[in-house]
C-alpha cells in the first residue's frame, strides 16, 4: 500500500513538473560586450542581475545571457537562430555599438536588425529593442543616420525601445570600467534599474507579452 502511494506521487510531480516549467518566463539577453558582461565576475553582468532583480520582486523567469564580446549586427544575425530557443518568451535585442564603432554603414545595421526583427517575429517571440547612441567624433551626419535606426525600427515594427542601453552609465567615471566605455558592476546596476519597468510591463500582460 505504502509502495502504491510512493508511485503516486511521484506520478503526480512528473505530471506537474511541465507546467510548472511551461510557466516559467524565459528571455534570452542578445548582444555584445554590454550584454556579455565584459571583465565582470560571475553574477555580475545584465542577464545575470536583471534575473536576480526580478526573482527578487516575486517573477519567476531565467534570463540566457548571449552577449558575445566584438559582436557586431552581422555577427548577430549570423547566430540569432541557434542562440534564441525556440521557447523563448522575450529577447532583450541590444546590438549596433560595435558597428557604429568600426563606422560601418548605418543601413547595414539597420537592415541587420531589422531582419533579426522579422525573425523573432515570426517564431511568436517578443522583443524590447535596446538603443545605441552614435559617439560625437563621428560626425553629425553619422550620428543622425545611426541613432535614428532604433526608433524607427521600434515605430515600424511595434516595438517597446528602450532608447539608451547605457543611459544614466556612459561618461560616469564611477559606473565604468578603466576602458571608460564599458559598465562595471555599479553601472550594470543602473542600467538594470533603468530596464526593469519596462520587463515588468512585459510579465504584467495578461499573456505575458505585450
Amino acid at each position: 500500500m505504502v509502495f502504491k502511494r510512493v508511485i503516486l506521487a511521484i506520478a503526480l510531480v512528473l505530471a506537474l513538473a511541465p507546467a510548472a516549467i511551461a510557466d516559467t518566463y524565459r528571455i534570452v539577453g542578445f548582444g555584445d560586450s554590454l550584454m556579455a558582461g565584459y571583465q565582470l565576475s560571475p553574477g555580475e553582468s545584465f542577464p545575470e542581475k536583471l534575473e536576480a532583480a526580478l526573482k527578487a520582486k516575486g517573477h519567476d523567469v531565467v534570463i540566457a545571457n548571449a552577449g558575445v564580446s566584438g559582436d557586431t549586427s552581422s555577427g548577430g544575425l549570423a547566430r540569432l537562430d541557434w542562440s534564441v530557443p525556440d521557447d523563448t518568451d522575450l529577447v532583450i535585442l541590444e546590438l549596433g555599438a560595435n558597428d557604429m564603432l568600426r563606422g560601418i554603414s548605418p543601413e547595414i545595421t539597420a537592415r541587420n536588425l531589422e531582419e533579426m526583427v522579422a525573425r523573432l517575429k515570426e517564431r511568436g517571440i517578443d522583443i524590447l529593442l535596446a538603443g545605441m547612441v552614435a559617439a560625437p567624433n563621428l560626425g553629425a551626419a553619422y550620428g543622425d543616420a545611426f541613432n535614428g535606426i532604433y526608433k524607427r525600427l521600434a515605430e515600424e515594427h511595434g516595438l517597446q525601445l528602450y532608447p539608451f542601453f547605457l543611459d544614466g552609465v556612459a561618461a560616469q567615471a564611477g559606473l565604468l570600467l578603466a576602458d571608460g566605455m564599458h559598465p562595471n558592476a555599479q553601472g550594470v546596476d543602473r542600467m538594470v534599474e533603468g530596464v526593469l519597468p519596462m520587463v515588468e510591463g512585459k510579465l504584467a500582460a495578461p499573456d505575458g507579452r505585450s
